[in-house]
């Protein structure tokens, strides 16, 4: 089965790496979601919830305060300038 193979790096550290079926993510114009065969982008990210759900099922969620994100070939790189607890970010963005 096909799946997705993600990266989530910090300017400091990488933060998370595996598989997954779907990526959603912050991004400038409004939130992305990112499924297996998605085209290539190049986006930037605001102030937001990375969400991945794991090819197990299980979600992840991390807090961003902006970065891009890069999809090609079932890649999703995810560069955030800080990665924060999700609560954090939720608190600031609503």
């Amino acid at each position: 089965m096909a799946e997705l193979e993600v990266e989530l790096v910090a300017t400091d550290r990488r933060v998370w790496s595996g598989r997954a079926n779907i990526v959603s993510a912050p991004a400038s114009e409004g939130d992305i979601g990112i499924l297996i065969g998605h085209s290539p982008l190049l986006s930037l990210l605001r102030a937001g919830v990375v969400r991945v759900t794991q090819t197990s099922g299980a979600l992840v969620e991390y807090g961003v305060t902006g970065g891009f994100i890069s999809v090609d070939s079932d890649q999703v790189t995810i560069v955030a300038d800080a990665v924060v607890d999700p609560q954090d970010v939720r608190a600031v963005t609503v």
